[in-house]
Protein backbone atom coordinates (compact mmCIF):
# COMPACT_ATOMS: atom_id res chain seq x y z
CA UNK A 1 0.00 0.00 0.00
CA UNK A 2 2.73 2.51 0.85
CA UNK A 3 4.20 2.05 -2.64
CA UNK A 4 1.14 3.80 -4.07
CA UNK A 5 1.92 6.88 -2.00
CA UNK A 6 5.69 6.61 -2.12
CA UNK A 7 5.66 6.54 -5.92
CA UNK A 8 3.74 9.83 -6.15
CA UNK A 9 5.28 12.32 -8.55
CA UNK A 10 7.20 14.86 -6.42
CA UNK A 11 5.70 17.71 -8.46
CA UNK A 12 2.37 16.96 -6.79
CA UNK A 13 3.71 17.71 -3.30
CA UNK A 14 6.08 20.52 -4.22
CA UNK A 15 5.11 23.66 -2.33
CA UNK A 16 4.28 26.87 -4.12
CA UNK A 17 3.68 30.26 -2.52
CA UNK A 18 1.03 32.53 -3.99
CA UNK A 19 -0.19 35.95 -2.93
CA UNK A 20 -3.82 36.66 -2.13
CA UNK A 21 -5.47 39.95 -1.17
CA UNK A 22 -7.68 39.57 1.90
CA UNK A 23 -9.53 42.60 3.18
CA UNK A 24 -7.14 44.96 1.40
CA UNK A 25 -3.97 43.26 2.65
CA UNK A 26 -1.75 40.98 0.60
CA UNK A 27 -0.92 37.69 2.29
CA UNK A 28 1.15 34.76 1.12
CA UNK A 29 -0.21 31.23 1.09
CA UNK A 30 2.13 28.25 0.74
CA UNK A 31 0.49 25.02 -0.38
CA UNK A 32 1.40 21.88 -2.25
CA UNK A 33 0.59 21.85 -5.98
CA UNK A 34 -2.05 19.19 -5.39
CA UNK A 35 -4.03 21.57 -3.16
CA UNK A 36 -3.63 24.46 -5.61
CA UNK A 37 -5.13 22.25 -8.33
CA UNK A 38 -8.16 21.44 -6.17
CA UNK A 39 -8.61 25.11 -5.27
CA UNK A 40 -8.34 26.06 -8.95
CA UNK A 41 -11.11 23.56 -9.75
CA UNK A 42 -13.31 24.76 -6.88
CA UNK A 43 -12.90 28.34 -8.09
CA UNK A 44 -13.59 27.39 -11.70
CA UNK A 45 -16.76 25.54 -10.68
CA UNK A 46 -18.01 28.74 -9.03
CA UNK A 47 -16.89 30.95 -11.94
CA UNK A 48 -14.33 32.72 -9.77
CA UNK A 49 -10.60 33.15 -9.92
CA UNK A 50 -8.70 31.17 -7.31
CA UNK A 51 -7.95 34.39 -5.45
CA UNK A 52 -11.62 35.36 -5.48
CA UNK A 53 -12.60 31.92 -4.20
CA UNK A 54 -10.09 32.09 -1.35
CA UNK A 55 -11.28 35.59 -0.45
CA UNK A 56 -14.93 34.46 -0.48
CA UNK A 57 -14.15 31.44 1.72
CA UNK A 58 -12.09 33.58 4.10
CA UNK A 59 -14.88 36.15 4.43
CA UNK A 60 -17.54 33.48 5.00
CA UNK A 61 -15.47 31.90 7.78
CA UNK A 62 -14.93 35.33 9.35
CA UNK A 63 -18.69 35.90 9.35
CA UNK A 64 -19.53 32.52 10.84
CA UNK A 65 -16.58 31.97 13.21
CA UNK A 66 -15.23 35.47 13.84
CA UNK A 67 -11.66 34.59 12.86
CA UNK A 68 -9.50 32.50 10.59
CA UNK A 69 -6.72 31.25 12.81
CA UNK A 70 -4.83 29.35 10.08
CA UNK A 71 -5.69 30.14 6.47
CA UNK A 72 -3.42 27.47 5.00
CA UNK A 73 -4.99 24.75 7.14
CA UNK A 74 -8.46 26.02 6.27
CA UNK A 75 -7.65 25.73 2.57
CA UNK A 76 -6.23 22.21 2.92
CA UNK A 77 -9.29 21.05 4.87
CA UNK A 78 -11.64 22.71 2.36
CA UNK A 79 -9.92 20.73 -0.41
CA UNK A 80 -10.25 17.46 1.50
CA UNK A 81 -13.91 18.11 2.33
CA UNK A 82 -14.55 18.84 -1.34
CA UNK A 83 -12.84 15.60 -2.42
CA UNK A 84 -14.78 13.62 0.20
CA UNK A 85 -18.08 15.10 -0.98
CA UNK A 86 -17.20 14.23 -4.58
CA UNK A 87 -16.35 10.66 -3.60
CA UNK A 88 -19.55 10.00 -1.62
CA UNK A 89 -21.90 9.45 -4.60
CA UNK A 90 -19.48 6.92 -6.12
CA UNK A 91 -19.20 5.07 -2.81
CA UNK A 92 -22.98 4.49 -2.69
CA UNK A 93 -22.89 2.50 -5.92
CA UNK A 94 -19.86 0.38 -5.05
Amino acid sequence: MCHIYASTNPDRYECVTKSVRLQGKVTSVRLENEFWEVLDQLAYDQQLSTGQFITKLYNEVLLSKGEVSNLTSLLRVACIVHLQLCAKPAARFA
